[in-house]
């Protein structure tokens, strides 16, 4: 696959995937336009495009998260919309969508990537793992402990669950 094909076919998702994660659809912007430009210069040595480009937005997001604090805003619909044609999501059933937004702005970094990568993207415990580099024992610590906390703000689990494979 090149890498305007790529382009072509995964932008609307990893712009959705960057605003959830930045909870800021500017900066989610800036941020795949980076990781893109930068992924551009060593396309060809790219073995698992998908994988690599997304763990690049997870970084790229951490490395933010660690430089700077900024006030988080909780993204409408609208917004999220305009950024691509929306995935199923079986929590639009519940109108919590915005306060999940707004309670997945108040959790650690990793667990936010973690709980990101499981619920809206549906990754497995495995792929989890090699996007934020760690063991897959980790990705379930760090999901749970940020359940608990979702959990502790009052939060119905069942909005969460999206029966991602495990």
């Amino acid at each position: 696959m090149t890498f305007e094909e790529f382009v072509a076919e995964r932008l609307d998702g990893l712009l959705r995937y960057a605003t959830v994660l930045t909870n800021d659809p500017h900066l989610a912007q800036d941020v795949v336009q980076d990781v893109l430009l930068r992924a551009q210069l060593r396309w060809d040595g790219i073995a698992a495009p998908s994988t690599y480009v997304r763990r690049m937005i997870t970084n790229e997001y951490l490395s933010w998260r660690r430089r700077a604090v900024r006030r988080m805003v909780a993204s409408s619909h609208d917004v999220l919309d305009a950024l691509g044609p929306p995935e199923p999501d079986p929590s639009a059933a519940y109108d919590e969508r915005d306060a999940m937004l707004g309670l997945l702005a108040t959790l650690p970094r990793k667990q936010r990537a973690a709980v990101v990568l499981r619920y809206y993207e549906n990754y497995t415990d495995t792929e989890i793992a090699a996007v934020l580099r760690c063991g897959a024992s980790t990705v379930r610590s760090q999901i749970s402990r940020a359940l608990a906390t979702l959990r502790e703000a009052g939060l119905n689990h069942t909005a969460v669950t999206t029966g991602a494979p495990e």
